[in-house]
């Protein structure tokens, strides 16, 4: 066995699939559904997003049967149901019946048996041989992510399967671990509203590209969008509308946890956002007395920012704030509560930094850590605190302060941003921004303070899941890879391939995305 650059090897594999259906070209440029033969047999080159850590080239192939096992080792309920999603997944695909056991030696085995600790809580190995398909992790969610792996090796091409299609998998070994332990999307549903379902499909998609953190943003001047029990009217009066006037809707406590369950079965954990003091208008709205003045405004349903304010001085702002902390940490397992914090310009700066102090305080009384957007970075945050960048050099203040970044550039990372100027979805106000280039390292602060990386989706433009999908794919794909994927090695020219390789698979998910002009998509 030998050791192929991954680039080389993406070439090596191409030709060797080609081979193997007798139709060989030099170039991997050609759409390779065209060269498919009949009876169809689908061996796919390594097309991986994100790139794998390590790749070496095997020789031969695994072909899956229609009648395949998937067998368990350490097999506990969590492997035995990341077995039965890897059999679902299969069989969606294929038309198979695909099946799990625990004891029986199938041709796919998933074990954490002799797994090296080295691999960490994310990282995987998969070896394919002519007669087995083998994933080990050190973790159940280790072995999650290296699934991941397996249906996109699987899910190539759709345009000439029949029913004398064999499906099959190119002999290799791969060792993988991602580079940073934050790997997020962020979806507003307070500019618009979406529900349940639309949430778990966007949360199945972060899962395919091995996203590690869904953050959702559950609140701004437009719309409330979370039940509180003790503050009943936030989701009654605050919930019921959007940007431009129309519909509103909230989460339910029990849809909330619905979604966390779901997330978590998906080792993705759930970053729930309540923006303050400012973007509060929904807030305002629905009780005068967090209002100085004591008169509640109408609802808002523009996209105008840095209007609005919680009354700084009030003993009950903190009442309310404490209560919405309280009952939200109560159905939020993970460590944080996002407290938002951007763009608070009707809040004079002494008064700002003294309600991030007392919100601060309050995160931590319910056992959480606060994360915030870079200008809490003002306040006197302890190092625990995470610091979002997005549009300033205020982030600084936070590492000086001990606090990790999580890197969310608008002009690199803001899924909302228009790819050009006529794209009617979005807005232009950071950047136009077409694909992402993995090569491109993302500046701001040093790399030994960052956590992670983040694309937020902001939703003032977006109203359905087409809109969601239009301009999350595929700039999404190309921030997963650059959270994931070491920096040495990529190259654009190596991964527009790879990326172009994502298209037949984008479509077999239903997805609604944008065709670059710069990617040659099959």
């Amino acid at each position: 066995m030998i050791f192929l650059p991954f680039r080389v090897f993406t070439r090596f594999s191409i030709v060797l699939f080609l081979v193997l259906v007798g139709a060989c070209r030099e170039e991997p440029t050609e759409p390779v559904a065209s060269l498919i033969q009949s009876p169809t047999t689908i061996f796919p080159p390594v097309g991986l997003i994100p790139l794998p850590e390590s790749v070496q080239a095997g020789s031969g192939s695994f072909v899956l049967k229609g009648n395949a096992i998937i067998s368990v080792e350490s097999a506990t309920e969590e492997n035995k149901w990341i077995a039965s999603y890897l059999a679902e997944k299969l069989n969606d695909l294929t038309g198979y019946s695909v099946t799990t056991a625990t004891a029986e030696k199938g041709g796919i085995i998933l074990t954490m048996s002799g797994a090296d600790a080295a691999l960490g809580n994310e990282g995987y190995s998969l070896s394919v041989t002519d007669s087995q398909m083998k994933l080990t992790a050190y973790n159940p969610e280790g072995l999650f992510r290296g699934v991941q792996t397996i249906r996109q090796l699987l899910a190539f091409t759709l345009d000439s399967i029949s029913r004398d299609t064999v499906w099959g998998f190119t002999s290799l070994s791969i060792q993988d671990r991602p580079r940073y332990e934050w790997r997020g999307a962020m979806l507003d549903v307070a500019r618009h509203f979406f529900g349940v379902s639309d949430v778990k499909r966007f949360i199945d998609l972060m899962a395919y590209y091995k996203l590690n953190t869904f953050h959702i943003h559950l609140t701004d001047d437009q719309g409330w969008r979370i039940e509180i029990k003790s503050w009943n009217k936030l989701t009654t009066i605050g919930g019921n509308t959007s940007v431009g006037g129309g519909a509103g809707g909230f989460f339910t406590q029990n849809d909330y946890a619905e979604i966390v369950r779901y997330a978590q079965q998906r080792y993705i954990t759930i970053i729930p956002e309540i923006d303050m003091p400012g973007h509060m208008n929904a807030a305002l709205a629905s009780y005068a007395e967090l209002n100085c003045s004591g008169t509640a405004p109408p609802m808002f349903t523009g996209i105008e920012v840095g209007f609005s304010s919680l009354c700084i001085n009030k003993p009950i702002t903190y009442t309310f704030v404490d209560d919405v902390v309280r009952e939200l940490s109560g159905i939020t397992p993970g460590k944080y509560i996002h407290i938002g914090g951007d763009e608070a310009h009707s809040t004079p700066a002494a008064d700002y930094v003294r309600f991030i102090d007392s919100v601060q305080a309050i995160v931590k009384k319910y056992n959480k850590r606060v994360i915030g957007w870079e200008e809490i970075a003002q306040g006197n945050i302890s190092s625990p605190s995470l610091i979002q960048h997005w549009n300033s050099t205020i982030a600084q203040q936070g590492v000086a302060k001990g606090a990790k970044v999580i890197m969310s550039p608008a002009t690199k990372a803001y899924l909302d941003m228009k790819y050009d100027k006529s794209t009617t979805l979005g807005q232009d106000w950071a950047a136009l921004i077409d694909v992402w280039d993995p090569s491109t390292t993302i500046s701001g602060v040093n790399d030994t303070h960052i956590l992670g990386l983040e694309a937020p989706l902001w939703t003032e433009t977006i109203l359905t899941t087409n809109d969601i999908d239009y301009m999350t794919f595929p700039r999404l794909i190309g921030y997963a890879e650059i959270g994931w994927s070491s920096q040495g090695g990529r190259e654009w020219d190596e991964y527009k391939y790879r990326l172009g390789a994502q298209g037949a698979r984008l479509a077999r998910l239903g997805i609604n995305f944008y065709r670059s002009d710069e990617v040659p998509w099959e």
